[in-house]
């Protein structure tokens, strides 16, 4: 099974319907939740997910979303080799980096962003969610 990363921008998209962006992050979302692919989310997005949900609509309802979120996709678990190999590249933006080291170490094919520049160097593939739809269905 074709197994991806889907950065958290993807996954906010979605939760929070933000738009032109939502409907592509969605059908993604759709098809991984048929089975055409194995999403994961990294471990730190989970924390980030709960955080923004818990502010907006409280603890009770960021623990369900969470729920859901993990009934659908996987977490990539960021432990130190992951730690590592992210400051090994060196980035910018060290989230990404670490984005990029979990999706790697977790066995990923490809990286799902909104922005596919901010993974310079990437050691997979990064693609928008668009394109990671297609190839989903290839």
């Amino acid at each position: 099974m074709k197994t991806l990363l889907l950065d958290l921008n993807v996954i906010l998209d979605v939760i929070l319907d933000r738009k032109p962006d939502a409907d592509a992050a969605a059908a993604l979302w759709r098809a991984i939740e048929a089975g055409h692919g194995r999403g994961l989310i990294p471990a730190h997005g989970i924390t980030t997910i709960f955080y923004l949900i818990e502010k907006a609509r409280g603890a009770a309802f960021a623990r369900q979303g969470v729920e859901r979120l993990i009934s659908v996709f996987g977490v990539a678990p960021v432990n130190e080799t992951v730690v590592r190999r992210a400051l090994a590249l060196a980035w910018r933006d060290f989230e990404d980096a670490v984005c990029a080291a979990a999706a790697e170490s977790s066995g990923c094919e490809v990286i799902v962003t909104r922005d596919p520049s901010d993974f310079p160097d990437a050691p997979l593939p990064v693609v928008d969610p668009i394109a990671a739809l297609s190839w989903l269905k290839a």
